[in-house]
């Protein structure tokens, strides 16, 4: 059987979640209702979750996990979505703004660019998960056919599934490993939150958590942030986890308040 690579929160020590794992397609789209491929498999060996939740994979796919599981092969729930051909999404450049909100979204950094600045997609790495569709606020993002007739692992190889997820945990180590780092929006500040879940680390304080914790964020300018992760970069790991939550913290008050 083929084997995958190391995850963050690795399935190797359960045999059972690595054989369903290793059949579904990674294109890590999200659209079974769970945060990845790897969790999904994991909901289905320990949670009984059906097994046809994956629209990329298709009927085909269903037709997989049954033999490496105990359920019947069973239709496609369109709740879920329905099996297509597969899509790739292009930027119009004569729209894109540069605001980074689809390089945030994109599960195999599959889109390149930098803030103010034209986005472009790289096709061959990109799995059509559609995540970066709604985060654009100016609607630059289409999807295209590009395997019609074709639809599911008839349109997708395991070669391009193993690239993929070889994509995607190289992503999630690249946030881990900046996971202490200073967020400057909105966005970084959730990734930031979401990948410290993902990653079994201490939650990050909510910035609503209590009144003392909210009175300094008020009082902190930008002069004060400078201080603050000054210090962050010369104290111990205690003090600089306490640092890190703090600024977290006045990021994202920071960015509803703009937004309000």
């Amino acid at each position: 059987m083929k084997t995958l690579p190391p995850t963050i929160n690795p399935t190797a020590n359960d045999p059972q979640v690595q054989s369903v794992w290793v059949l579904l397609p990674q294109t890590q789209c999200k659209r079974c209702g769970f945060e990845d491929c790897e969790a999904y498999a994991h909901a289905i060996v320990h949670e009984q979750t059906p097994i046809n939740q994956c629209p990329p994979g298709g009927e085909e796919g269903v037709r997989r996990l049954s033999k490496v599981t105990s359920q019947s092969v069973v239709p496609l729930n369109p709740v879920h979505g329905a099996e297509g051909p597969r899509h790739v999404a292009f930027v119009d450049e004569s729209w894109c703004i540069g605001c980074t909100l689809c390089l945030d979204a994109c599960p195999t950094d599959a889109i390149v660019g930098t803030h103010k600045s034209m986005h472009t997609v790289l096709e061959q790495f990109c799995t059509g998960c559609e995540l970066c569709l709604p985060v654009c606020p100016v609607d630059c993002i289409e999807l295209q056919e590009v395997s019609a007739p074709k639809t599911g692992w008839q349109a997708w190889s395991e070669e391009e599934a193993s690239t993929a997820l070889e994509r995607y945990q190289k992503r999630l180590k690249r946030l881990l490993a900046n996971t202490h780092a200073t967020p400057r929006t909105h966005t970084q500040a959730k990734r930031l939150q979401l990948t410290a879940q993902q990653s079994s680390l201490p939650p990050v304080p909510s910035p609503n958590t209590s009144e003392s914790s909210s009175k300094p964020l008020q009082s902190v300018g930008e002069d004060g942030l400078t201080r603050l992760n000054e210090q962050k970069e010369n104290s111990p790991g205690t003090q600089s986890n306490t640092l890190t939550a703090t600024l977290l913290a006045q990021a994202l008050e920071r960015a509803k308040r703009l937004r309000s």
